[in-house]
């Protein structure tokens, strides 16, 4: 085997910067010099032989054509969606639920069924959670009392916290808003959730509300794309996005393995958001502006649209049942979300590179590897659904991610558990809290769902974000990170 010189790493390096310069600058590195050389032409040539003849007509003809286009094309371009400010929720500290005393509720809770009290234990001394994350009063009882006033109680509890945040912070009253759209999966009573905080804030009557349900971890980003659509037809609105999953009702108090996984990971948790087409009064103010939404179903898999399935045990106890092929299907979908995603996002010089990988595997050798773009080229900052410490592990080895890129999830998860579709929010909060947030970066959220779902979130940073004083980790950033051990032993 040939002797490779120790600078061979280096000189590759810059190699490959040399080539991203060029292919993602093509046009500039053409036209610059076709320019120079036309103007030293131009100066040889002298001034008499430069003759320039105006025709009245045609230019008023041209001026009025490009006059046209111009108009046209701003009235054909989608408007403006900018992210005014956010609210994430903050579970007091009497809802904490340290490893002993899960593991203690547990042992009396399955007294009768120890293997599950020791399967529980294994899950959770793996899970990356922490000692600080939280779970709704009434699953603090023993047994847990989980009935539909005490999940209402959870619902105000965590909804109208984050609204009366997102009131303080952005300066918007409740008759401001014309849309309004709450996801909460597992938990949809009548009246709606949505109809819920339309009569608390007693908003106008001709507000768009919606209730979105069922649609797992992922239907923050559903709603949020919902918004995008909504403010694209209805011009000068502010919408509002409430994205949180209720624990309460799906407290799972049986014995079977897969359904006890959600127990042992899904904590308290939502957020609210404030999102507006008014370019004129928020885009100076607004945090961030969205670029794209991606959104990618496998419903038509069977495997797929079952490997997240409500249902009633051999006991007849309802529970979440995770598929153990569970990865390897969200796997499947992050590649199909990345195929639509990539050309919108990745510099020419990757998807340059990815057009040639696909071509010399599909005409010459399928069993080379597919070349994986690199979206550290594309995004600054990465928000990956905090659904478990396996997820994260798979997307961080999947897009090749160093350990600052997944730091945000990881922490997240460790301080506030699987908040399901409000988690992204606790990881842009972290990135925030650390001041990485710097003007001009683009940001990629992507996250997980039942049915099954993978949906990504593009934005890009309006302002520098200052450290904000308030927050969910305004207590505890300090600290962070910290060191998750593969194991903790309980």
């Amino acid at each position: 085997m040939p002797h490779l010189s120790p600078q061979f790493p280096t000189m590759f390096k810059y190699v490959k910067l040399v080539y991203q310069y060029v292919v993602n600058h093509f046009l500039t590195c053409l036209l610059v010099p076709t320019m120079a050389m036309v103007l030293v032409q131009a100066i040889q040539l002298g001034p008499e032989a430069i003759y320039i003849q105006f025709d009245f007509t045609k230019t008023l003809c041209s001026s009025f054509l490009i006059f046209f286009v111009t108009i046209l094309y701003f009235m054909s371009r989608p408007r403006g969606v900018y992210l005014v400010d956010y609210a994430c929720y903050k579970p007091p500290v009497s809802c904490r639920v340290p490893f002993s005393t899960f593991m203690e509720h547990s042992r009396i809770i399955l007294k009768s069924e120890p293997k599950s009290v020791e399967f529980q234990m294994r899950i959770l001394e793996r899970s990356g959670l922490g000692e600080e994350t939280c779970l709704p009063p009434a699953i603090h009882c023993i047994p847990p009392a989980p009935n539909m006033e005490s999940a209402r109680k959870e619902a105000e509890m965590v909804i109208f916290s984050v609204m009366d945040t997102l009131f303080k912070k952005t300066g918007v009253t409740p008759r401001d808003i014309d849309i309004l759209i709450v996801n909460c999966s597992l938990f949809s009573p009548t009246p709606s959730l949505s109809a819920m905080v339309v009569n608390k804030y007693r908003m106008r009557s001709n507000i768009k509300s919606f209730n979105l349900s069922g649609m797992g971890c992922s239907a923050g980003l559903i709603s949020i794309d919902l918004a995008r659509d909504l403010l694209q037809v209805y011009p000068k609105s502010i919408a509002v996005v409430v994205s949180t999953e209720i624990i309460t009702p799906n407290y799972y108090r049986g014995k079977e393995r897969s359904m006890l996984l959600p127990n042992c990971l899904f904590r308290m948790g939502g957020v609210a958001i404030l999102l507006s087409n008014r370019w004129w009064a928020d885009q100076w103010r607004a945090k961030y502006k969205l670029l794209h939404v991606v959104r990618t179903h496998k419903g038509s898999d069977d495997k797929s649209y079952n490997c997240v399935f409500e249902t009633d045990d051999a006991e007849g106890k309802t529970g979440i049942s995770l598929s153990k092929d569970l990865m390897a299907i969200a796997g499947e979908a992050l590649k199909s979300n990345i195929t639509t995603i990539g050309p919108l996002v990745l510099p020419p010089s990757e998807q340059l590179l990815f057009l040639i990988s696909f071509i010399g595997r599909k005409v010459f050798n399928t069993r080379l590897k597919p070349y994986i773009p690199d979206f550290k080229q594309a995004f600054e900052h990465f928000c990956i659904h905090a659904g478990g410490r396996a997820v994260i592990d798979e997307l961080q080895k999947n897009l090749q991610l160093s350990a600052e890129h997944v730091e945000p999830s990881r922490m997240t998860l460790h301080r506030f558990g699987n908040t399901s579709s409000s988690s992204l929010w606790y990881e842009l909060s972290y990135i925030e809290a650390k001041g990485r947030m710097k003007k001009g970066d683009r940001i990629w959220q992507i996250a997980f769902g039942s049915g099954f779902k993978c949906n990504s979130a593009v934005w890009k940073c309006n302002k520098t974000i200052k450290t904000p004083s308030d927050g969910p980790w305004s207590d505890c950033i300090d600290k962070y990170p910290v060191h998750i051990p593969e194991v903790v032993k309980l």
